[in-house]
């Protein structure tokens, strides 16, 4: 049965290919898979945009508190990028970030995010969780939280979770369905464990999928079965 309210977790990559900067073409190509799957689906949406390891790691002379605040910054780059593509491809988006970007990006107000979506806006959260150390994987759980989505979309470049990097190992078996519990028993490392942990507390399933399949995000949305699917 498909979800009515849906968190989608966005890489930074999805806006910039294989390009450091913003890529018409990923930008054109990610937008219209975001269309397409909502107008299909009527499916409720919020997003949440990586680009925080930009920066992370990458500046070794940077304090890692420094550079997070610069990661949350890309993320808000990002999410306008993204909400004005939206716009000019004739959706209506609201863009909310933790800290204030006064003049750029509203302060985010869980009552307001509410209304907005409710109204069949899609929602996108930039900024982060508004605090370092904390990655966009948790920005999202946290927000799938707040906003009661009934499942959290992890958006990858591989077909779901396998017991071990298919990339690397071609014996490795990709799975379907898993519980929270087998996740864990297993140590497959889906989302960073703060993400993961509040999932499994506030019940939200997670699906983690290939993005860069054209349709894929739909098909999730209509409710079928692609990728891999943790839930209670």
């Amino acid at each position: 049965m498909p979800a009515k309210r849906v968190l989608l977790k966005l890489s930074g990559e999805s806006l910039s290919g294989d390009s450091s900067l913003i890529s018409a073409d990923s930008l054109s190509r990610t937008v219209n898979e975001i269309k397409s799957a909502v107008t299909r689906s009527k499916v409720q949406l919020a997003i949440v945009i990586g680009a925080g390891n930009i920066w992370r790691g990458a500046c070794k002379f940077i304090e890692r508190v420094t550079a997070d605040k610069m990661g949350m910054l890309v993320t808000v780059m990002n999410s306008l990028a993204l909400s004005d593509a939206l716009a000019k491809a004739g959706m209506k988006s609201n863009l909310f970030s933790a800290n204030g970007v006064s003049g750029f990006v509203e302060n985010f107000n869980r009552e307001r995010v509410i209304r907005c979506i409710e109204q069949g806006n899609t929602v996108i959260f930039a900024g982060g969780t508004g605090n370092p150390f904390f990655t966009t994987d948790t920005t999202a759980a946290l927000r799938a939280a707040e906003i009661k989505a009934d499942m959290l979309l992890k958006a990858t470049q591989v077909d779901g979770v396998y017991s071990a990097d298919p990339k690397k190992n071609k014996d490795a078996i990709k799975f379907n369905s898993l519980t929270f519990k087998e996740a864990l028993d297993k140590n497959l490392k889906i989302m960073d464990s703060e993400a993961f942990s509040l999932c499994m507390q506030t019940n939200i399933s997670i699906t983690v999928f290939d993005f860069y399949k054209d349709g894929n995000l739909k098909k999730v949305l209509n409710g079928e079965k692609i990728g891999t699917t943790v839930e209670a």
